[in-house]
């Protein structure tokens, strides 16, 4: 059995990023191999079988946001260039050249096999051959496998694995309860968005649904997003005079990150991500992938690499025009049935889909190919 080094951000609560909890449920469900995470020394994570060195500093050192500390990015720096040996090093972080550069050169110095999960997309701007390092690059859509096959990277390199989530139960989940959480009465039909503030102008197109749903649905929507940079208030404040100026504000409810979203996608009728980039975000966004797995009826821009999820049917795949996704939004919270059978369907692509068994697996052929037999 041999041991695979997954190089990230600390493997950690909250589980608020992404990234993180796809090397955490990898990890948890990997065979054949040993996964090596990075934790915290004051924070104890179980894992399965995997192994957790706590290369990060403590939680008090920690800096805030989601991009760890200078002081962090040292240790772990050190860790590969000094720790134990491992024949294996498997990176997931959005590709940048600054990073880029540094892991193409402990990889170098140290002689190991590589695994790049591209986690989330660089910007359009960034040739993909500066930042591309491993010797397998990892995907997780169709569409970033085209796009970087278009910037010429070899097809050899290129491994396509969908993310994956941890199994939920809708039943486990007190609704009613939730909706009283969040203050949503308990007939009204609720979208939840998800998405960024600051990015993909997704959150927008939302209120612009909202706004154009015929008045008797009497619809509710909140939107549970994360800042991710200094600007997002500036964003949510022009968000927030613009829900005034629509006469929405009765309506609208600006939830920030909570520590209960799988409650309040459980609570939704309907979860909309009609964002024209997922830059800063999975190709295929994990919480979408929780929504669908909860029964919940989910809207996607057809645009975008998250358009995958569609498949089967699985999900709506909506044109980014105003009125598409309006039609779309009003059809669905206006046919229950038509929702449950969205609903079921999703469910039954997350089985077959998204499963952390079938991600284990995937990338356990991958580290085979490049391990010495």
């Amino acid at each position: 059995m041999a041991d695979i080094l997954l190089v990230s951000k600390p493997v950690v609560p909250p589980w608020n990023d992404s990234s993180k909890n796809l090397v955490r449920d990898l990890a948890t469900a990997l065979s054949g191999h040993r996964a090596l995470v990075f934790g915290r020394p004051d924070v104890p994570v179980e894992l399965g079988d995997a192994l957790v060195e706590p290369v990060y500093g403590p939680s008090a050192d920690a800096a805030r946001g989601f991009s760890p500390a200078l002081t962090d990015n040292l240790r772990v720096l050190r860790r590969l260039m000094l720790g134990r040996g491992v024949p294996l090093w498997h990176f997931f972080f959005a590709p940048n050249p600054r990073t880029s550069s540094v892991a193409r050169v402990a990889v170098a110095a140290r002689r190991v096999k590589s695994v790049q999960t591209v986690c989330s997309v660089p910007r359009d701007d960034v040739v993909p051959q500066r930042v591309l390092f491993g010797d397998r690059i990892v995907v997780l859509s169709r569409h970033t496998e085209a796009r970087f096959m278009d910037a010429g990277i070899d097809a050899s390199r290129l491994r396509r694995i969908p993310p994956a989530i941890a199994p939920l139960d809708v039943a486990a989940i007190d609704v009613a309860a939730e909706r009283q959480r969040f203050s949503v009465p308990a007939d009204a039909p609720l979208i939840v968005y998800p998405g960024d503030l600051e990015f993909g102008g997704g959150a927008g197109r939302a209120l612009e649904l909202l706004q154009d749903l015929p008045q008797a649905l009497d619809a509710w929507l909140l939107l549970a997003c994360r800042a991710k940079t200094p600007s997002a208030l500036g964003h949510e404040q022009a968000l927030r005079a613009r829900v005034e100026s629509m006469g929405l504000s009765a309506r609208v409810r600006f939830v920030g990150e909570t520590g209960h979203i799988h409650g309040l996608l459980a609570a939704a009728d309907l979860v909309v991500l009609p964002s024209e980039t997922l830059y800063a975000k999975m190709d295929l966004p994990l919480v979408l992938i929780e929504a669908m797995a909860l029964g919940r009826s989910t809207i996607v821009a057809a645009e975008t690499p998250a358009a995958e999820l569609a498949d089967g049917d699985a999900s709506v795949s909506a044109p980014l025009q105003r009125d598409a996704l309006s039609a779309a939004a009003a059809r669905l919270l206006q046919s229950t049935s038509e929702r449950e059978a969205l609903g079921q369907r999703a469910v039954h692509a997350v089985r077959q889909r998204y499963h952390p068994d079938a991600m284990a697996a995937a990338y356990s052929a991958v580290y085979d190919e490049l391990l010495p037999g």
